[in-house]
């Protein structure tokens, strides 16, 4: 079994053969958490992990999403399903402006409040941010994955070392991430996709899948020179523990 740790297979990307993509998903042995980005998409990845064995939900607002209205009670009543493994994706992202970094830490810190009362992980979106959100959560003792890990060796130790695993997605072929991969124990990693974005090159279409991780899984083995069964085996063996799956 494998686990993609961030999928969004509720996105209408997928609204045309849903069916499908999930036939071949479970045909490959892979489970999914779908993560939600607004309380409509949190809505419909939860009501997607039960309809569905073996997918699970993450609910919460994304950074880029703060101009919707944040109702923690909303996501709180949400969370009841046993399906909801996680809060996120939240976080910080300070690269497409305008942006309101008050407004985005303010409904960040509320979302980790609630996942510290729920004792659930968190999937932590954090773009052109690293130094400001490891300082954040210095003082928060919290479990959880640093979702599309794309920053410094130096920020990859520092969030390791606070307890975080790092996710690893098909952007590893457009960021040079080689130094991390290599250098960091399979132990701190999880595998992800973020699909329908960041499809691996090699895939035979746009729009990503979970059955795509496998060139993610590849190109992670070759960094690191083992065996894609020991990639696969310590990673969902790491989502496993995570996300109590």
């Amino acid at each position: 079994m494998i686990i993609d740790t961030h999928s969004h297979l509720q996105f209408d990307a997928y609204d045309a053969d849903r069916d499908e993509v999930i036939k071949r998903t479970l045909a490959e042995n892979i489970q999914c958490i779908n993560v939600g980005c607004s309380l409509a998409s949190s809505k419909a990845a939860v009501e997607l992990a039960k309809k569905q064995e073996g997918f699970y939900a993450a609910i919460g607002l994304h950074p880029t999403d703060v101009d919707e209205k944040f109702n923690v009670q909303d996501y709180r009543q949400l969370a009841q399903s046993k399906k909801v493994v996680a809060i996120g994706e939240i976080g910080l992202d300070y690269f497409r402006e305008p942006f309101d970094k008050e407004k985005q830490k303010d409904i960040f810190l509320q979302q980790v409040t609630l996942a510290k009362e729920l004792q659930l992980p968190v999937i932590i979106h954090c773009r052109k941010a690293h130094d400001e959100m490891i300082e954040i959560l210095k003082d928060q003792n919290l479990r959880g994955v640093i979702h599309c890990f794309t920053g410094t060796f130096d920020q990859a130790e520092k969030y390791v070392g606070l307890g975080f695993y790092l996710g690893l997605n098909g952007i590893m072929f457009k960021f040079d991430l080689k130094k991390v991969i290599k250098n960091i124990p399979l132990e701190h990693f999880v595998l992800e996709t973020d699909c329908p974005y960041l499809t691996p090159p090699a895939a035979p279409q746009k729009r990503n899948e979970p059955i795509y991780m496998k060139y993610t899984i590849q190109k992670i083995a070759e960094l690191k020179g083992v065996s894609i069964e020991e990639v696969c085996e310590k990673t969902t063996n790491n989502a496993k523990a995570l996300f109590s799956i």
